[in-house]
């Protein structure tokens, strides 16, 4: 996609009452909570497993290698900055280890808050992490899930390589496209996205 020119989505503020959460221990690990990026009111939610970084040592933003790989598959099926949102099943990054399974129970439950509030059209999980998670099955992986819409608690749900797996392996870079176009193709069955590129 030659010219591609990534965007540095907008954050969503963390809820007032969850700022200062400290339930999953993260809290200690030095990093802020990063509640969502993107328009909040997306009809397309992409669920990640955590944030990653936005900001070089200068303190300058910039757009991370996941977020332009993120970007570059789904503004070539069609979508616009508008239509995605972008939340984590983690809502901090973890600096160090870390209880995951216990950890992941935990932050699960902003995410179902969140997904109760905006009630997105699809959901896309990217890698095996947000997919066992939200499948609430560890033994979910990517390569048996991708290429179908899967019902997961009540919501439209299409499974994706994490984007950094696609960036070390472009080989996997046609499968990521193609679920990203999955999921306009979903879009556009239900009269909901019309702007294809």
């Amino acid at each position: 996609m030659s010219g591609f020119c990534p965007l540095l989505w907008p954050e969503e503020p963390t809820p007032e009452g969850l700022k200062n959460c400290s339930e999953c221990g993260l809290d200690e690990h030095g990093s802020r909570m990063v509640w969502g990026e993107g328009n909040p009111d997306a009809p397309l939610l992409i669920l990640l497993d955590n944030p990653g970084a936005r900001e070089d040592r200068e303190g300058k933003p910039f757009v991370c290698g996941t977020r332009q790989t993120l970007q570059k598959a789904a503004f070539k099926a069609g979508f616009q900055a508008e239509d995605l949102y972008v939340t984590y099943v983690l809502k901090r990054k973890p600096i160090r280890k870390y209880e995951k399974e216990r950890t992941r129970q935990i932050c699960m439950n902003h995410l179902k808050q969140q997904l109760e509030i905006k009630q997105p059209q699809l959901i896309v999980c990217l890698g095996n992490i947000a997919v066992q998670s939200f499948f609430q099955n560890t033994e979910a992986d990517v390569k048996s899930l991708r290429g179908q819409i899967h019902e997961v608690d009540g919501y439209k749900t299409i499974v994706a390589y994490h984007p950094l797996a696609v960036r070390r392996r472009p080989n996997l870079w046609p499968f990521f496209l193609e679920d990203f176009k999955l999921a306009a193709e979903h879009f556009l069955t239900m009269g909901l996205l019309v702007r294809l590129h």
